[in-house]
């Protein structure tokens, strides 16, 4: 037969709402192919219904009236128009079955269909069309589509749920299209196609559900976010102020988290002119818990103040405080308290990382450590004792410093830290913590850790 240009505009404008349609549907179907994709866990939910959306959508592009005549007479095109139909049948019924209706008799008939789609899928491309692979899919279609209606309506996921209420309003729309269209074919009777209209339906309610969702995921975003910035004002409170002006110490600390709340933690126990009593800690884990955590760590120091002046005791304190309190997550501590008058300082550690002397342009490791906090309740600590030189420079750190970790995947280390400890001995000790937390950033990829350091200048005057 020949066209026309009159006759190829009336086919187009004919056609023209189902090739949108089915190019919508498509559209819809490749945007949950990837969203299923992009979060990278199998969602069966979504995977069917991209499939389901998919082949709706070619199955209207076949079906457009040009195509049609053009290629009526290809054995394929005669062979894929129907078993495209009956193929849809799969996705769609393990749609259904993945919907939220949980009894047995619900999934077996479910699966049921959607075999019998497939087996007869599969005859229609072997074996070409017959007239009984038609009436087969119009009856297992017509009878499943009233169960599922019943089921849908009666389902009590769909009372309690008002996500899945809207939904089944739009799921009923298209079953009820779809059902017409059935039973219209099965009794020979010709009847305009509005089954796609009431897929559009269907995708409307999951569009709405899915924009509401998206806001309220919003919503509790903000306030998570607002949650955790108040948790940071409240934690950054916790943390002391400057050391106070001392003829004897000049004390530099700087901390910064991985996110907005961390573990880390650090107290100047004991601050005048004459003593200083520094408390250094890392919390296992991150984030909220590791923070409420650190809160306790403060309260379980200042509950030792009466003996810190002896390291050993503070942290047997501490660790008696924390045990059975912390959901099975320990710390790990380290305790300094430097002595003017007596001219020594003493020092005692819980699974931390040791501290650093500088004098006299060498490093010396100060390691004196017991069993982490939190951990078990016969721990013991005992002390180190130092006498203090003038000029003196003490380091105490958390191990996110010396973990950083480059692209390469190797730590900053020991061996670095102390070099550039060395390196900073004629800067202040503000700027020397500077420059040790800079060293550390500019050698990490990114920061898997929270990050502290303490910088302790003893004068002798």
């Amino acid at each position: 037969m020949n066209y026309n240009a009159s006759d190829v505009l009336r086919a187009f404008y004919r056609d023209a709402p189902f090739l949108f349609l089915g190019s919508a549907f498509i559209t819809v179907a490749l945007v949950a192919a990837a969203f299923s994709a992009v979060r990278r866990r199998l969602d069966p939910l979504l995977i069917y219904f991209a499939l389901f959306a998919g082949l709706y959508g070619f199955r209207l592009w076949l079906r457009a009236s040009l195509l049609r005549v053009s290629l009526r007479d290809l054995v394929l095109y005669q062979r894929l128009v129907p078993g495209i139909s009956y193929l849809i049948l799969v996705p769609a019924f393990l749609f259904f079955a993945s919907l939220g209706l949980r009894t047995r008799t619900d999934r077996l008939l479910n699966y049921t269909m959607a075999a019998i789609g497939g087996a007869l899928a599969l005859a229609t491309f072997a074996l070409g069309d017959r007239g009984i692979f038609s009436q087969i899919n119009n009856v297992i279609v017509i009878l499943a589509l009233v169960f599922v209606i019943g089921r849908i309506i009666f389902a009590r996921v769909y009372r309690s749920d008002p996500d899945f209420a809207v939904i089944r309003w739009g799921l009923l729309v298209f079953i009820v299209f779809a059902l017409v269209v059935n039973v219209a074919d099965f009794l020979s009777i010709e009847l305009q196609n509005l089954e796609p209209f009431g897929f559009v339906a269907f995708l409307a309610s999951l569009g709405y559900v899915a924009a509401r969702r998206t806001l309220h995921r919003d919503q509790q975003l903000n306030e998570i976010q607002n949650e955790l910035e108040v948790a940071r004002r409240i934690q950054l409170s916790i943390l002391p102020a400057e050391f106070p002006k001392s003829a004897h110490f000049q004390i530099a600390s700087r901390y910064l988290p991985m996110t907005s709340v961390a573990g880390d933690f650090y107290d100047y126990v004991v601050a005048d002119d004459h003593q200083a009593g520094l408390l250094i800690a890392d919390v296992s884990g991150h984030g909220v818990p590791a923070a409420l955590i650190a809160s306790m760590v403060k309260l379980a120091a200042s509950s030792q103040r009466n003996t810190a002046d002896d390291p050993a005791r503070f942290l047997t304190g501490m660790n008696a405080a924390l045990c059975g309190n912390t959901q099975n997550q320990f710390v790990t501590a380290a305790y300094v308290h430097l002595n003017a008058k007596s001219g020594e300082l003493r020092y005692s550690a819980a699974g931390h990382p040791p501290m650093l002397l500088l004098r006299n342009g060498a490093i010396t490791t100060v390691e004196e450590n017991g069993l982490m906090l939190a951990a078990f309740d016969f721990a013991s600590y005992a002390n180190a004792v130092y006498k203090l030189q003038s000029g003196d420079r003490l380091l105490l750190y958390t191990d996110g410093i010396i973990e950083a970790a480059n692209a390469s995947g190797d730590f900053f280390g020991h061996d670095a830290l102390c070099e550039l400890l060395k390196n900073t001995a004629k800067l202040p000790s503000s700027s020397a913590a500077d420059s040790i937390m800079a060293s550390v950033r500019g050698w990490s990829a990114r920061q898997d850790d929270d990050l502290t350091v303490l910088v302790c200048d003893y004068v002798k005057t």
